[in-house]
């Protein structure tokens, strides 16, 4: 059933990937100065295609901020895809990240921008020391909802140095910016996927500059990034740009079908169609005050930052364009993505997070009232399964453990078991309840393992939450030892860690690999046990009604 996109759905989706997966998007790290400029750690100057760049150089790595991989897509290159960057002469200073994207501040105070001159990528690299041949490169795409965030708040020093990679970190254009559609317009709905692409296309011609190796590339991301990992995967025009995927949680398969029984608690497509978005895109055009068809777009062209972003976006990847020709639903689902090794994985309370803000504070009553407009019949059973008294007597916590079973862990065992029946296929869930919080929860929602909280473990304690302990920043040793082993062969596994078997299609429940703390936390984890998968097997075999559809935009 094709969802019908007016003011009403849009909204919600706009709640739910803006505010929501807005969070996941950590405060702003330190991009520190740890050392003068100059030739200790390597050279402070490199050539790119387009001129030189002048970095920072420290002990253990060198960093450069700022470099543009495509031009500043303002005036009439509002709504186009990425044009190339005009060279210049003379040496072009890198000691400071470029603008942030155009983007509203949110409940937590992150940084506003009202720039489009934000198309910025940051390159992390290890000192030369004993590297024989060129390292393996990470491409980080950063989280937000694809509203908000910006590479630069990402520091990338221990990973590079740590795992002897080559990280870049990019900005690409959010919201109404990077995702609007409109009549006439080219490539609607995908503005930002198509930057990603610019970036990576960049890291192919400039990677071995920096001592990378351009045909051993690692796409990976987190939340909204790890949604455009997705994308990357699905759409013809990556082919070749990178040699690996990390989706770190946005499983790639969500169950988005209008048919799936029973609904999850947020409810939300990856991917709408190009009409949607130019459907909407009318609607966004006559709120503006353009109304003439003729002129709508060059009349929004030449509309300040300011009431664009006033305007409500629809913050989704559209399809039907040549970024993305056809639904990657579809794509992904029938294994005509591109075959790249996947690492993939969740955490352990992904819902704690979203429940704190979608819903307000309940009794057990409307609770049970909830379960029963969400889950229809089945809200009694979905209640005996998790009553308030086993999450310490809170409704919300309860809430929270079922949005983190329905929406999360169930399509990351179908994401794993798909992706396995095509490509090596690695999985992970991340368990340590007693990570630093990002953002405080609203509402008395204890964070546990939420969404976004092993951020800190694979970067650079740049976060305004608290540091690691000890404890963990072992165990973040042990994910940068995956991860970066990941990049450099498409498998995880190395001597001095724990082994990590890879999923294998042909098993129901599918390895998954348990990061957690302590002697014996990193290993065999049983996914379907603790987020009570056949319990929602069981309902989807039913096939039990929902009493609502007011989770689908309409």
């Amino acid at each position: 059933m094709r969802r019908a996109w007016n003011r009403t759905g849009v909204a919600l989706v706009a709640l739910l990937t803006g505010a929501l997966l807005g969070t996941a998007s950590p405060a702003v790290a330190r991009t520190e100065a740890t050392g003068a400029t100059g030739t200790a750690g390597g050279n402070a100057t490199v050539r790119t295609d387009a001129g030189l760049v002048r970095g920072t150089v420290a002990a253990g790595h060198r960093l450069f901020q700022g470099i543009p991989y495509a031009a500043p897509p303002v005036g009439d290159l509002r709504w186009r895809s990425p044009r190339p960057v005009t060279p210049w002469t003379g040496v072009r200073d890198a000691t400071a990240p470029g603008g942030r994207c155009a983007q509203v501040s949110d409940v937590w105070g992150l940084p506003a921008s009202d720039t489009e001159d934000c198309l910025y990528l940051n390159v992390t690299v290890p000192a030369r020391g004993h590297a024989k041949r060129p390292r393996p490169v990470m491409v980080w795409l950063h989280g937000g909802g694809l509203t908000r965030g910006a590479g630069s708040e990402y520091d990338a020093r221990r990973l590079a140095v740590r795992g002897d990679v080559v990280v870049v970190t990019v900005n690409y254009r959010l919201g109404i910016f990077g995702f609007f559609g409109h009549p006439g317009m080219e490539d609607s709905g995908a503005f930002g996927i198509e930057d990603q692409q610019a970036a990576l296309r960049w890291v192919r011609r400039n990677a071995s500059a920096f001592g990378g190796d351009p045909g051993n590339v690692t796409l990976f991301g987190e939340s909204a990034g790890s949604h455009s990992v997705c994308a990357q995967l699905a759409s013809p025009s990556a082919a070749g740009l990178f040699h690996r995927a990390i989706a770190q949680s946005s499983p790639c398969r969500t169950g988005d079908s209008a048919d799936r029984r029973p609904r999850p608690l947020m409810d939300v497509p990856l991917w709408v169609p190009r009409a949607a978005h130019e459907g909407y895109g009318q609607v966004l055009a006559a709120t503006a005050g353009c109304t003439d068809p003729d002129t709508a777009l060059a009349c929004l062209r030449g509309r300040p930052v300011a009431d664009l972003l006033a305007l409500q976006p629809l913050p989704l990847p559209g399809y039907g364009n040549a970024v993305l020709p056809e639904d990657p639903a579809r794509v992904l689902d029938e294994g005509r993505f591109h075959r790249v090794p996947v690492l993939t994985g969740v955490t352990r309370d992904e819902g704690t997070l979203f429940t704190s803000l979608m819903f307000p504070p309940m009794t057990a009553e409307q609770y049970r009232a909830t379960l029963t407009e969400r889950f229809g019949a089945a809200g009694a059973a979905v209640l005996a399964q998790y009553p308030p008294a086993a999450h310490g007597g809170s409704p919300l916590q309860a809430l929270a453990a079922v949005m983190s079973d329905l929406d999360w862990a169930w399509p990351a065992r179908d994401t794993d078991l798909m992706f396995a029946r095509y490509v090596p296929t690695f999985s992970y869930e991340f368990t340590d309840r007693t990570a630093p919080v990002l953002f405080p929860l609203p509402n008395g929602v204890e964070p546990l393992a939420s969404h976004g909280s092993e951020l800190t473990f694979l970067f650079g304690a740049g976060w305004t939450s608290a540091p690691l302990t000890a404890e963990q920043r072992r165990l973040g040793d042990v994910m940068i030892g995956y991860w970066s082993r990941f990049a450099a062969t498409g498998d995880p596994n190395r001597p001095g860690l724990p082994a990590w078997p890879r999923v294998r299609a042909s098993d129901g429940t599918p390895y998954v690999q348990e990061l957690a703390l302590g002697r014996g936390g990193v290993g065999p984890f049983d996914r379907d046990a603790a987020h009570r998968l056949a319990f929602w097997d069981g309902l989807a075999e039913q096939g039990t009604p929902d009493a609502r559809r007011s989770g689908s935009p309409s």
